[in-house]
């Protein structure tokens, strides 16, 4: 539709981007009827996928919020301590996975953000999360929202996987929902390369909810001042595939159902692995692939059983024991499923 549409030209896009593209997305994380919405007390820019998004909110914390730690989750993403460090800001870490239960380590988190200094930042994976695949409950959500605000800790969320890991957009959302349903303000950075399959095209938003409006129109042009010395506008043809899905209902419609199919087949994958692993007896509890959401696992399995199966199964994984459930297939479990067993066994 788009390239056959004569009447479209490749002119720079302005400093904050698509106009459609920001109105749409903020209504797609914060829900159609956010009251931060209808009060303009969100501020939404166009950038660079989640990394860029990430970059123009760590810039503009560290010239002009007060405080310069963020807390991030152990472990994460591999890119956060570099943007954030890059910014400006002094990364520390909070405890998040536990790797005796392979779950989370919920009383680590809690004590770590009660123990960290009034209106710091804080991390937080909106869902799916990576490279754990562990996500805290809704009511643990609830306990972590009521003791960040009443320290005065600011939530940076980074929505990499919005309608990935449920297949639900809305549900993937309800974390930063209940932070914005309070009042209170947030930063949320969106990727629209996972969900909508756009990784080249580099998709992303910004969006600060902030007190009032007047401080949301402030915070715009401090955005703006942020974004055009560092790459000056972003580019068109993404966020316009976007925009015209997000706008149209058939299209919207069609991609919710694919969306869902895609992290459905996640889901059937985690199940295949468990069956393959119980069904030849593998030694362990290995109920944390299917507790786990995302496209992401953590195995479990040592460096040493990661080697093993490189050496001897020619199967490829981080050192840490992290697979990508996503490049899964019916065809490939079964292979998996053996030289993670013979792993087990033989180089435990």
């Amino acid at each position: 539709m788009l390239v056959n549409d004569t009447s479209r030209v490749k002119e720079y896009l302005s400093i904050t981007g698509l106009a459609d593209f920001n109105k749409l997305s903020a209504k797609l994380i914060f829900g159609a009827d956010s009251p931060a919405i209808q009060d303009n007390r969100v501020t939404t820019v166009q950038c660079l996928s989640g990394t860029g998004s990430l970059r123009v909110g760590a810039e503009f914390l560290a010239k002009h919020y007060h405080e310069h730690t963020i807390y991030i989750p152990q472990p994460t993403w591999g890119n956060h301590p570099k943007v954030f460090t890059l910014a400006g800001l002094s990364v520390k870490y909070y405890r998040y996975y536990d790797p005796a239960t392979r779950g989370l380590d919920f009383q680590g988190l809690l004590d770590d953000l009660a123990a960290a200094p009034a209106g710091a930042i804080v991390l937080l994976h909106a869902c799916a999360h990576n490279p754990t695949g562990v996500d805290p409950t809704n009511d643990q959500w609830e306990k972590i929202r009521q003791l960040m605000r009443s320290k005065g800790l600011l939530p940076f969320f980074d929505s990499a996987y919005q309608g990935f890991a449920s297949g639900n957009l809305d549900a993937d959302a309800q974390s930063v929902r209940m932070f914005v349903a309070d009042g209170g303000e947030c930063l949320a950075a969106q990727s629209y390369a996972k969900n909508m399959g756009l990784y080249g095209e580099r998709v992303g938003a910004l969006s600060i909810v902030c007190k009032d409006a007047d401080v949301a129109s402030r915070v715009e042009s401090q955005l703006k001042l942020v974004i055009r010395p560092m790459y000056s506008n972003p580019p068109i043809h993404g966020a316009s595939i976007v925009a015209t899905i997000l706008k149209d209902r058939q299209m919207y419609d069609e991609w919710t159902i694919e969306l869902k199919a895609m992290a459905d087949r996640i889901i059937s994958m985690r199940q295949q692995l468990f069956d393959a692993l119980q069904a030849r007896g593998t030694t362990g509890d290995w109920s944390h692939i299917i507790k786990q959401i995302g496209m992401f696992t953590f195995t479990g399995l040592n460096t040493e059983q990661v080697s093993f199966m490189t050496r001897e199964h020619h199967i490829y994984m981080t050192s840490d024991g992290r697979i990508s459930m996503a490049g899964l297939s019916s065809r490939t479990i079964p292979h998996l499923a053996d030289a993670i067993h013979a792993a087990v066994t033989k180089a435990a």
